[in-house]
């Protein structure tokens, strides 16, 4: 009867270390899921970069295709004016709010 006890405990204790490596081990379920998670992460990071990069790929594709878009980015960007026109610059009245 005591064997059998013994027996029983030891193969609780063995399935107990068994299990121990399969739910806390470098690569047991808590790591798996973790490493799910990152990966899932990273996937939303690609996609939103990869949504950026074709942003810029039809900017870089208008900038080299066209005057027109580099004339636009040197305005809004640079500030720059074309020759013949007249740049007028308007400043609201010191106090007032500026309107939404």
């Amino acid at each position: 009867m005591k064997s059998v006890k013994f027996l029983a405990v030891l193969g609780i204790a063995l399935l107990l270390f068994i299990l121990q490596g399969f739910w806390f081990g470098e690569s047991g379920y808590f790591a798996a899921r973790a490493l799910e998670e990152e990966v899932a992460e990273q996937e939303r990071r690609a996609l939103a970069l990869g949504e950026r990069n074709r942003a810029l790929a039809g900017e870089v594709t208008a900038l080299k295709d066209g005057f027109d878009a580099v004339e636009a980015r040197a305005r809004t960007d640079l500030g720059m004016v074309a020759e013949g026109e007249t740049f007028y610059l308007v400043l609201d009245a010191p106090g007032a709010d500026p309107q939404p």
